[in-house]
C-alpha cells in the first residue's frame, strides 16, 4: 500500500481526515444537532484548504527511515501497517486546524484560506439568529472551543490509529513534545507582540517553536519514530527540520506584508496590522534606527485600521532598509544547509528526494 499511497499522497490523506471527520460529526450530533453543526464547521474548514505540509512530512519521515537498511522496527517488534501510519500521521493536520482556529482568535483576523474565519462565521450565526449578548464575544468562545475539538480530535486519531504498541509509545514521546512546542511558540508570540520585543534573538525563537518544530523537525521524527529509528537519524531529521521550518516561517512573514489576498487568503499587511515581530521586522528596526524609515514601519506595526499608503509606505521602508533582501538570503542559507543535512543522512533514497522536493516548495511558496 505504502507505493500506492506514494503517488498520490495528498488524496490518501484527505479520505482519512474525511472519514474521521465524519465519524466526529456523528457522535457529536447524538449530543445535539447544534453541537454536530459546530463540528461540521470544523470538518469543512480542515477538508477545504491547507496544504498538507506536516502529515506529508510525517509519511516521508516514515518512509525514509523505514525503507533504509539501517533502520525499521526493533527485534520482535511488529512492523506497522501503512494504513495505520496514515492514520496517525494524519492528526497532524487536525492539531494544525486547532492551532490556526486559536490563531485567527488571537491576531483577531477575518479571513483564513480566502473566507471567514471561524469566529467570524459564530459571529454571523449568533446576529443571524437574534441571540441574546455580544455576536463577537460569541464568535470567540465558538472558535475556541473549535479549536480545543480540533486538539482533542488530533489526539484521539493518533491514539486510534491502529499502530503496533511499541510504535504508538515512540509516537507518543514526539507528539507530546510537538503539543508542548507549538502552544510555548504561539505564547511567545503574543507575548513579543505585548512587550514590543524587536530583537532578532526573540523572532527567530517564535519561529522555531511556533512554526519550526511542528510544521517539519517533529513531523519528520513523528513518521521515523513509527518506524524505529535510531538516534543518529532522528538528530538529522531534526536539523534538516528546524532549519527548513525556520526558512518556512521567513517567507510565511514575507508573504504576511507582501503576499496578493487572492493567493494566501488573508488581507494584505496582516502582519504588521497585528503588530508582529518577525525577523523581517527586526532587521529593519535594526537598519533603520529612529530614521525616517523604520518611523515608518513603527506606525504600521500593530495599526487595525492600517490605510493602503500606510502599508505602501512601510513595504517601501522594509525593502529600502535591505531586510527583504536580507530574509531572502537567509531562507536560502537555512534551505541550503538543510538540503546539506538530508543528503548526509541515512534515508532511503526515493524518500530523500522527495524531502528535497518539499523543502524547495516549502521555501519557494507564494502562498
Amino acid at each position: 500500500m505504502s507505493a500506492a499511497v506514494d503517488l498520490d499522497l495528498a488524496t490518501a490523506l484527505q479520505g482519512v481526515l474525511a472519514a474521521a471527520l465524519a465519524d466526529k460529526r456523528r457522535r457529536c450530533e447524538l449530543l445535539d444537532p447544534a453541537v454536530g453543526a459546530a463540528a461540521g464547521m470544523l470538518s469543512d474548514f480542515v477538508l477545504h484548504g491547507g496544504k498538507r505540509l506536516r502529515p506529508t512530512f510525517a509519511w516521508w519521515g516514515w518512509r525514509g527511515a523505514a525503507g533504509s537498511p539501517c533502520h525499521g522496527p526493533r527485534p520482535g517488534e511488529d512492523e506497522p501497517d501503512p494504513a495505520a501510519v496514515l492514520r496517525a500521521v494524519s492528526a497532524l493536520e487536525l492539531l494544525h486546524a486547532g492551532a490556526l482556529l486559536h490563531d485567527d482568535v488571537l491576531d483577531g483576523s477575518s479571513t483564513r484560506r480566502g473566507r471567514p474565519t471561524a469566529h467570524v462565521r459564530f459571529a454571523r450565526l449568533h446576529s443571524a439568529s437574534g441571540w441574546c449578548g455580544d455576536p463577537a464575544r460569541f464568535g470567540v468562545a465558538g472558535a475556541i472551543l473549535l479549536g480545543d475539538l480540533a486538539l482533542a480530535m488530533a489526539d484521539d486519531v493518533l491514539r486510534e490509529a491502529g499502530l503496533p504498541a511499541a510504535a504508538q509509545r515512540r509516537a507518543g514521546e514526539v507528539w507530546t513534545a510537538v503539543r508542548t512546542e507549538v502552544l510555548g511558540g504561539q505564547y511567545l508570540d503574543v507575548r513579543a507582540q505585548a512587550a514590543g520585543d524587536e530583537s532578532e534573538e526573540s523572532a527567530l525563537r517564535v519561529a522555531l517553536f511556533k512554526s519550526a518544530a511542528y510544521t517539519v523537525a517533529r513531523p519528520l521524527q513523528l513518521g521515523a519514530a513509527i518506524a524505529g529509528a535510531g538516534e543518529q537519524l532522528m538528530a538529522a531529521y531534526h536539523r534538516f527540520g528546524a532549519d527548513l521550518g525556520v526558512a518556512f516561517q521567513l517567507r510565511d512573514d514575507l508573504l504576511g506584508v507582501f503576499g496578493d489576498p487572492a493567493v494566501t487568503g488573508k488581507p494584505a499587511g496582516d502582519d504588521l496590522r497585528e503588530g508582529k515581530r518577525t525577523l523581517l521586522i527586526a532587521l529593519a528596526l535594526r537598519a533603520g534606527g529612529s530614521g525616517a524609515a523604520a518611523a515608518a514601519i513603527r506606525r504600521a506595526l500593530g495599526r487595525a485600521r492600517l490605510t493602503g499608503a500606510e502599508l505602501a509606505a512601510a513595504r517601501s521602508a522594509l525593502v529600502e532598509l535591505g531586510a527583504v533582501h536580507a530574509v531572502e538570503q537567509r531562507i536560502a542559507a537555512l534551505t541550503d544547509s538543510a538540503l546539506a543535512t538530508l543528503h548526509a543522512a541515512a534515508v532511503e533514497p526515493v524518500a530523500a528526494d522527495r524531502l528535497a522536493e518539499l523543502a524547495m516548495a516549502a521555501t519557494h511558496r507564494t502562498s
